[in-house]
């Protein structure tokens, strides 16, 4: 089932990205719209620079302080997300990166992947050990 979705996205979101791309550069023209991708993917590169060093601090005091940086590992992994995202070029995908980078919107995610999370557990798909 997840497969049929999985190929879905990845026939569906290139035709959006594309209709786009046409869009923009009727509306703007071609060389704004190859400056606007090669702006995006450098503005991405360093938001994600910045983002990434504020959680990976964080984890680091959570760490010192003895707890688990459960919070920091779940900021890690949306904006590694949200980086690649920017980084792929497309307006669409670039929009879905920058909420993934920005700390406001980032946390509907992570709700999101808590729930996600929540449910694999509770049909014991995931595995945890304590050793």
């Amino acid at each position: 089932m997840r497969n049929k979705y999985l190929l879905l996205a990845f026939i569906i979101i290139p035709a959006i990205e594309i209709g786009v791309f046409l869009w923009l550069s009727q509306l703007i023209g071609v060389l704004w719209v190859v400056g606007l991708i090669i702006t995006t993917a450098i503005l991405g590169i360093f938001l994600a620079r910045y983002q990434g060093m504020e959680v990976f601090r964080r984890a680091q005091l959570q760490l010192q302080r003895g707890a688990p940086p459960t919070e920091e590992l779940l900021d890690g992994l949306a904006t590694m997300l949200g980086a690649f995202l920017l980084i792929i070029p497309g307006f669409v995908l670039d929009i879905a990166g920058l909420l993934l980078l920005i700390p406001w919107t980032r946390n509907q995610f992570k709700n999101q992947l808590k729930k996600i999370a929540m449910q694999l557990m509770g049909r014991n798909t995931i595995i945890y050990r304590r050793w």
